[in-house]
């Protein structure tokens, strides 16, 4: 009456099938390599700090976009109070100035698509 066997059988698979995207995540971390960002090597702070950036550029990069476009205002009061142009391609561009080499590489490893900033912005002209 009693199937104890195929009880704990069951059990065992379905933690394997349930507990499979931790542990699959966990042994292939070391096989997955952090992009090498191209940094300003003469800039050490960005509008914001790293992590607010890294979290929330692409929605401060809209809110420039709608003051600009919008408002005609073009000046942006960072965090630490300096005063910056709202500007893809003179301010951003500025410092990551490879489209490639920063943009694209952040994007494929975090793995959402690549920004859309370059439908209505000219790629500014990479140097070799």
């Amino acid at each position: 009456m009693y199937d104890g066997g195929k009880i704990i059988a069951g059990l065992v698979i379905f933690l394997g099938v349930v507990t499979f995207p931790f542990w699959y995540t966990q042994a292939n971390e070391e096989a997955i390599e952090k992009p090498q960002l191209l940094l300003p090597a003469d800039e050490t702070e960005c509008v914001e700090p790293t992590a607010y950036m890294r979290a929330s550029h692409m929605q401060m990069l809209n809110e420039w976009r709608d003051f600009v476009v919008r408002e005609g205002q073009a000046t942006y009061l960072s965090s630490t109070g300096k005063m910056y142009e709202m500007s893809l391609t003179r301010t951003c561009m500025k410092c990551h100035t490879s489209r490639q080499e920063f943009c694209n590489k952040c994007h494929a490893y975090s793995g959402v698509s690549t920004p859309y900033c370059w439908d209505c912005h000219v790629e500014p002209k990479e140097s070799a």
